[in-house]
């Protein structure tokens, strides 16, 4: 028996939207509760990816034509290792819903920035929308017991800064498959650099190795193929809009799985972030109409 469209396209974009908060899940428990370093973690994840983006591409091409089939780009590639690597340092002192949180912001930010920068206007529906998403990243950023470390804050953001140029990058780049698996196997090479630059003490142990392999293949790798079937079956501002229950279900998993205390500061700018850019899609929408 097989599913409608309709039932596809929601089945594929539950399992995209888990596999995203996964990779927050996986990330943080490993620095937490495992000896793995973040470099380490970064070269595993990025490792078992591109494996698994081969694969699949080799199992659509054929691995005759795989050579031939690896699209993307150097500068793809640097973008994707700084929001591997940000985001794995970062996670050494965030929560899961912090992380994700600060994540998504950054990435909705820089890509909304990015459109004004090119001529896009926004109503007034969205810039208050804009300012209550800043507001809600400002009140994460104000000092107080409650408050994350900054450096660990600084990273994640510049993750997101680098996942939105990244996805930016990707928007006119061919081949989605073909460009996600050839920008991973570019960042193997920077991400050994990394590692040999943080030399660990010692060689990371079994269980969070397994995690970084399993946010790498499964999470990322096959998450990300997940997600691009499950595009093609949704509107753009549809696809934009359900990405806000990623931060959403990544507080959920810590709490539920790591014991994470979800705080009224983290509330407050969760409703304040994800309302806000509801905001903006909301308004582009009604403009594209």
């Amino acid at each position: 028996m097989s599913l409608s469209p309709r039932w596809s396209a929601l089945l594929l974009t539950a399992l995209a939207m888990l596999a995203f908060a996964g990779n927050s899940l996986l990330c943080r428990l490993a620095l937490a509760t495992t000896r793995i370093d973040a470099a380490s973690f970064t070269l595993l994840r990025l490792g078992s990816g591109a494996l698994v983006l081969t694969l699949l591409l080799a199992g659509r091409q054929g691995l005759r034509a795989l050579a031939d089939s690896w699209a993307g780009s150097w500068a793809g590639a640097g973008a994707l290792f700084v929001y591997a690597a940000g985001f794995s340092f970062a996670y050494l002192g965030l929560t899961t819903a912090t992380g994700a949180l600060c994540l998504f912001g950054a990435v909705q930010a820089s890509m909304i920035a990015y459109g004004l920068w090119q001529g896009e206007r926004l109503a007034a529906g969205q810039w208050l929308g804009f300012v209550a998403a800043l507001a809600g990243l400002l009140l994460l950023l104000l000092p107080g017991v409650a408050a994350p470390p900054l450096p660990s804050l600084g990273l994640m953001l510049l993750a997101g800064v680098a996942w939105g140029v990244y996805s930016l990058l990707g928007r006119r780049a061919g081949d989605p498959l073909a460009v996600t698996a050839g920008n991973f196997v570019r960042a193997l090479p920077l991400a050994l650099l990394l590692m040999l630059l943080c030399w660990p003490a010692a060689l990371p142990p079994l269980d969070g190795a397994l995690y970084a392999l399993a946010s790498g293949a499964l999470a990322s790798g096959l998450g990300y193929a997940i997600w691009y079937a499950a595009l093609r079956q949704l509107a753009a501002t549809t696809a934009a809009t359900v990405q806000l229950s990623v931060p959403l279900l990544a507080a959920l998993a810590g709490w539920l799985l790591l014991g994470e205390a979800l705080s009224w500061r983290i509330l407050l700018a969760a409703v304040a972030i994800l309302g806000g850019i509801a905001l903006v899609i909301a308004g582009r929408r009604q403009a594209s109409r």
